[in-house]
Order: C-alpha cells, then sequence, then structure tokens
C-alpha cells in the first residue's frame, strides 16, 4: 500500500520548484493532490494533466495564500471538489533579498506576508475541517535561514523564524485533537532558480555541504510524505533540517 492512500492534501505554492517536486511524489504515493499557484498558470495546467493520468484525483487552484479571504475561499473549494482535508503544506515563498540598510519597507512587508501571513491564512482556513475529522498532519516550510539567519535577508530570515514559532504554538494547541503540525527547514536545494545562478558558485556551495552536493526537491518531498503519513504519527512540533549537514 502507498504511504499516502487515500489523503488529501492542499500544497501551495505547487507549481514549480520544492511545491511541484512535493505534488509529483505525494501523487506517487496515492494522495489526492490540491495545489495551488499565482502567475504560473500554463506551468500548473501541464502538471495537473501529467498528473490526470495517474490514479489520483489533482486539481489546480489560482490562489494567493497571502490573501485570508482567498485562502478560506480554497480550503472550501478542495473540501468541496475532494470530501476532505488531511494534509496541508505550505510551501509558497518568495524573496527579496537586500542588505537591511537598502531594504524598502514594502520588501520587508511583502515577504513577511507571503510567506507568513500565508501560513496563518491556510492553517486557519482548513483548521476547521481537521479539527471535525479529528485528524491531520499540517507542514510548514522554513529555512535554515531562518534559524542561522543570513546577511542580506533579515525579511526572510524573520518570515521563516516566525513559521518556525508558529508550528511550534499549533503542535500544542492542536495536538490533543490528533493534528500534527511539523516544519521542515531545507538547506541548499537545487532547483530551475539556482541553475541561473554561477556555476562556479553552485560548486562551492556544494563543497561547504558535507554530503557534497545539493539537496533535490525531491529530497524535501520524501520527509513531506514521511511527515504527512501514518509514519511519523508521533511527531509534532518539530524543525527537521534537510542540509545535507550543512548547519550541522
Amino acid at each position: 500500500m502507498k504511504l499516502l492512500e487515500g489523503k488529501t492534501a492542499i500544497i501551495t505554492g505547487g507549481s514549480r520548484g520544492i511545491g511541484k517536486g512535493i505534488v509529483e511524489v505525494f501523487a506517487k504515493q496515492g494522495a489526492n493532490v490540491a495545489f495551488t499557484y499565482s502567475s504560473s498558470a500554463e506551468a500548473a495546467i501541464e502538471l495537473e494533466n501529467q498528473l490526470g493520468k495517474k490514479d489520483i484525483k489533482a486539481k489546480s487552484y489560482k490562489s494567493d495564500a497571502s490573501n485570508y479571504m482567498e485562502a478560506q475561499t480554497l480550503a472550501e473549494e478542495v473540501l468541496k471538489d475532494f470530501g476532505s482535508i488531511d494534509i496541508l503544506i505550505n510551501n509558497a515563498g518568495i524573496t527579496k533579498d537586500n542588505l537591511l540598510m537598502r531594504m524598502s519597507e514594502q520588501d520587508f512587508d511583502k515577504v513577511i506576508e507571503v510567506n507568513l501571513k500565508s501560513v496563518f491564512n491556510m492553517t486557519k482556513a482548513v483548521q476547521r475541517t481537521m479539527l471535525k475529522q479529528r485528524k491531520g498532519s499540517i507542514i510548514n516550510m522554513s529555512s535554515i535561514v531562518g534559524v542561522k539567519g543570513n546577511a542580506g535577508q533579515t525579511n526572510y530570515a524573520a518570515s521563516k523564524a516566525g513559521i518556525i514559532g508558529f508550528t511550534k504554538s499549533v503542535a500544542l494547541e492542536l495536538g490533543s485533537r490528533n493534528i500534527r503540525c511539523n516544519a521542515i527547514a531545507p538547506g541548499f536545494i537545487e532547483t530551475e532558480m539556482t541553475g541561473k545562478l554561477d556555476a562556479a558558485t553552485v560548486q562551492s556551495w556544494r563543497e561547504a555541504i558535507p554530503l557534497k552536493r545539493g539537496g533535490t526537491t525531491e529530497d524535501i518531498a520524501n520527509v513531506c510524505v514521511f511527515l504527512a503519513s501514518d509514519l511519523s504519527a508521533y511527531v509534532t512540533g518539530q524543525v527537521i533540517h534537510v542540509d545535507g549537514g550543512m548547519l550541522t
């Protein structure tokens, strides 16, 4: 039996990068997947069509998780379309990097809104359904930058550190109803975005990692499968570093 068979997952920011990797691995593990996108409609439709060939249900939704009402509407639509919400993966996120002295208020606010407020919005949106079901797994995508900080990323680091505090608090609030909440802190993950970077720079990053490679989207997705499945039934309130040993 597949690890996520019969479960329904909402994955925000699921049309590319880490989100897309999670959607694909969840589908392989038998989950029905509802995933969101903001601007990459073509990629979302292509992924939906690709998943349609598998023996699961998959649907893409244009939705902005940083907008409270859109998050509520999304949860209602997914519940109507799929019948349950068993897993929520808060993956949507952006960066607007700059040194603090050059960072605008707008760039700080936008990153907090998209990365952190979206986690609040979506968790609130699915909470009632999970409480009724008396089960659920919420997985929030933090970052090692939220654990250790990083020069030029005060906004991003603050948002990802905030996710960790939010995760632990939700785990304490909802644990008695069998709703688990955990966070993943990825390190250097190689996606289409990192593919545009200077090759020598990327190689130097790889060399600084004990496992001597960047992570893949599948590396993150596999940990999501563990946290979403019954294998982790006694795991909540945790932050799992998926970084090849970078912070060791």
